[in-house]
């Protein structure tokens, strides 16, 4: 016996309204008596804190009483993605008579193709698809053929669990597995075979794949900008000794002698960074920003930018019942030394501005481990952006042939490290949606169509009275006022839509837009069209490598 699942043009990664198309091949030697063959698109965001001990903890760590004892480890499982399909019995085989519940097999190799299409939004929000997962076979669900007695087995995973945990309705998140034994995000394709008898075992398989989702509608482009802006100063030099040698009855000049008393002005700048407002990275993509200059004070000095290292902060917040936790990564995206960029001269006025050319960073992209920003029912993903530049009062010597490079009549130079920080950075993806959903999503309220609105009633087939007729059932209105502004007409209740006119023989059509939901139907294309290139994810090494999580019990 031998069961695999062949996924057809299988991408790096799927991302929303992507269809994944496969086969499930199964292979027998001889034959078997199969009662269902179900194929499950699942995707898990689970976490496992520790209860930390009662004098240990905050309010960041827990909140709330603790789910276990002290030192016991508290897993949270959320299925954000369950999808089932029934590959087999097909129709030819349920049309033969069954008393057992179970199918014939002949042996050879037998092949059944599926098909899912990926969601926008996770499914653990979503009460009615919970509800279907667990309980009796043959009372609901797929797999629940009949057993030896004709009753189908029980289910191992209940989906009355979900009901009880905290849920938030988002964008499906990207694979993760970061944090081994703390957290991780999986998603996979299982096949179970269900055998009938009590000591025939069903057989199982499944494969797993990276996934990565579209990015949110992005704002209208504008000439905003966000920025981290630091002034400094230098340190004025102390006054250095004159080392030229002088006879006894040498004399020195006035002029020599106020020019070495004269005050030095040390030079003061003002670096800013600047991003596009709101502050949006793209993954795989280089970091749009931009540094400014600007010279505080009349200084004939000049500064040296010699270092630049721009560093991406993660940080990731892991939830479990009532215990909390923070993981911080840090990415270096650019880190260059040995540079001499000029940042003012002698010729430049105050509050003049120098852009600092940016060639040092625009062709180095984000590393292809960094996850876009994500909101899930117990992990969230959020990033800052800090960088840190080394500034120069003084030009060092050129001569590195020189065992001191700073040996010379002028003093030493001086170097400031100046750090800048950004707090609230969003990371896209860099997958576009479609431009269907994108106007969905832009001109209605998201999670209208999820509401359980009551049926509408049926139009009235009366038609309204011709002129000079008078409706008994109803008072006579007032005339109204010569002088009267006629107002816009209030929104009819759906509820009682308004009659229909005079001659009209069918009700005006509803020109309400598509709900947010409503355009996230099978008939939506995906963001692919076959001909543009996936950018590069890692953000799982080996999608079928086995779990890292302990196994403990939700």
């Amino acid at each position: 016996m031998s069961v695999r699942i062949a996924l057809i043009n299988q991408p790096e990664f799927y991302t929303n309204l992507d269809e994944i198309s496969g086969r499930v091949i199964l292979g027998i030697n001889r034959p078997e008596q199969i009662s269902s063959i179900t194929v499950k698109l699942e995707g898990e965001a689970v976490t496992a804190l520790q209860v930390p001990h009662p004098t240990h903890f905050n309010d960041i760590n827990r909140t709330g009483p603790p789910p276990g004892p002290p030192g016991s480890l508290v897993a949270e499982n959320h299925k954000i993605l369950y999808k089932v399909s029934q590959v087999f019995p097909d129709e030819y085989y349920s049309s033969g008579s069954n008393p057992y519940g179970a199918h014939p097999l002949q042996p050879g190799e037998h092949v059944f193709p599926f098909k899912f299409k990926l969601p926008i939004n996770n499914a653990c929000s979503d009460q009615m698809a919970m509800s279907k997962i667990g309980g009796l076979g043959g009372l609901g669900g797929f797999g629940s053929g009949g057993g030896l007695f004709g009753i189908g087995g029980v289910r191992v995973m209940d989906g009355s669990k979900q009901l009880f945990l905290k849920h938030v309705t988002k964008t499906l998140p990207p694979s993760l597995t970061a944090f081994p034994g703390e957290c991780e995000i999986r998603y996979y394709i299982k096949v179970t075979i269900s055998r009938p008898g009590l000591l025939k075992e069903n057989w199982r398989y499944q494969i797993g794949f990276k996934f990565l989702p579209i990015e949110p509608p992005r704002p209208n482009p504008s000439t905003q900008e966000a920025f981290a802006r630091r002034p400094f100063t230098f340190r004025p030099r102390s006054p250095q000794p004159d080392k030229r040698k002088t006879g006894l009855f040498s004399k020195r000049s006035a002029e020599d002698s106020n020019s070495q008393n004269a005050p030095e002005v040390p030079p003061s700048i003002e670096i800013s960074a600047r991003l596009p407002y709101p502050s949006i990275l793209t993954c795989n993509k280089p970091i749009p920003l931009r540094l400014v200059a600007k010279k505080l004070v009349n200084s004939p000095e000049q500064v040296f930018l010699t270092s630049l290292q721009i560093d991406l902060i993660g940080t990731t917040d892991l939830r479990s019942h009532t215990i909390y936790n923070r993981k911080v990564n840090r990415w270096v995206v650019v880190t260059a030394n040995n540079l001499n960029i000029p940042l003012c001269t002698n010729a430049d006025d105050k509050n003049q501005e120098f852009v600092i050319p940016d060639d040092v960073w625009k062709n180095m992209p984000l590393p292809n481990t960094v996850a876009p920003s994500f909101i899930t029912c117990n992990l969230a993903r959020k990033y800052e952006l800090e960088l840190k530049l080394g500034l120069l009062w003084g030009k060092p010597k050129s001569d590195l042939m020189s065992k001191n490079p700073f040996a010379s009549s002028q003093p030493l130079p001086q170097t400031i490290w100046l750090p800048l920080h950004f707090g609230n950075i969003e990371v896209y993806s860099g997958i576009t949606p479609p431009p269907q959903l994108v106007e969905a999503a832009r001109n209605t309220r998201p999670g209208a169509a999820t509401l359980n609105f009551p049926p509408r009633l049926p139009p009235r087939t009366s038609t309204a009275p011709g002129p000079g007729v008078v409706n008994a059932s109803r008072p006579s209105q007032p005339a109204r006022p010569q002088n009267h502004v006629p107002t816009q007409p209030p929104v009819s209740d759906p509820l009682y839509p308004p009659q229909l006119a005079p001659g009209q023989t069918a009700p005006p059509p509803d020109d309400a837009p598509p709900s947010y939901d409503e355009a996230m139907a099978e008939n939506l294309m995906g963001p692919f069209d076959g001909m543009q290139s996936r950018p590069a994810y890692s953000g799982v090494t080996n999608e079928n490598a086995p779990s890292q999580m302990p196994q403990t019990k939700s």
